[in-house]
């Protein structure tokens, strides 16, 4: 299928990869299906962690249909975008119809990207899972393929300036094997879990850390905020939001 903006932002991308000079290594591509549908589950560490994972399905001839909150089509460009690469938004208050799409797309044999954690991990550790990707797999009848990316929340994450220059980053993105969903989702999300912390931790092991970073997760000696902690941050984040809300 011919996708002129899809393809036009791959080669964007990939210029955007040689003008920063990012090093990115990819591990495992071989386990995403050259056809046929699948979940694609991506670990959330920052706001460009979708780029390599896209790009590693791009090595496979793949495309990504990522699912992406509603209110980024109230940006034009990005609305743009949404409406010409198969990109599926989601309205987090109202979910039945993205989630419908995604089944749909899964049945055509298509990719779809979730981020099974929701949100960005301010601690750099896999938060609690959202049970959708299960469901998903299960009810499209497709394989649950799990991909780590790491080294991206360095360039851009929460609470941090974004560093887009020249800085050589080096990232991975590590694919694992594709899992089957289970009737019991609960039991399927557990073993995604355990899937993508084995697959995680696999990564980290061949990935410098120094020391007090603030992308380094407390567990590695790194400066990141702790789950506990990373918890709480979101807990008065949301307290504080819900003060802002108009009375009804």
């Amino acid at each position: 299928m011919v996708e002129p903006t899809y393809r036009t932002c791959e080669i964007l991308a990939q210029l955007a990869i040689l003008a920063t000079g990012t090093r990115i290594t990819y591990c495992g591509e071989e386990n995403v299906p050259r056809c046929g549908g699948a979940v694609v589950t991506i670990n959330h560490t920052g706001y460009v962690d979708f780029l390599p994972a896209a790009l590693a399905m791009r090595r496979r001839g793949r495309r990504l249909r990522f699912m992406i909150k509603a209110e980024m089509q109230q940006v034009k460009v990005v609305n743009f975008l949404i409406n010409h690469t198969g990109t599926i938004p989601v309205d987090r208050g109202a979910g039945a119809g993205a989630y419908a799409a995604a089944v749909q797309r899964l049945r055509e044999g298509e990719l779809v990207g979730v981020y099974p954690e929701a949100t960005i991990s301010r601690s750099f550790e896999l938060k609690e899972f959202k049970t959708g990707a299960a469901r998903m797999a299960m009810e499209a009848d497709v394989p649950i393929v799990p991909v780590i990316v790491w080294g991206a929340q360095r360039v851009w994450t929460k609470d941090h300036p974004r560093k887009i220059g020249r800085d050589n980053v080096p990232i991975t993105v590590q694919v694992g094997a594709p899992l089957r969903a289970a009737d019991d989702i609960a039991g399927t999300d557990a073993t995604l879990r355990e899937s993508m912390t084995a697959l995680l931790h696999r990564v980290q092991e061949n990935y410098p850390h120094p020391a007090g970073a603030y992308w380094v997760p407390r567990r590695l000696g790194g400066g990141a905020p702790t789950r506990a902690e990373a918890a709480q941050i979101e807990a008065d984040e949301a307290a504080a939001k819900a003060a802002q809300r108009p009375a009804p």
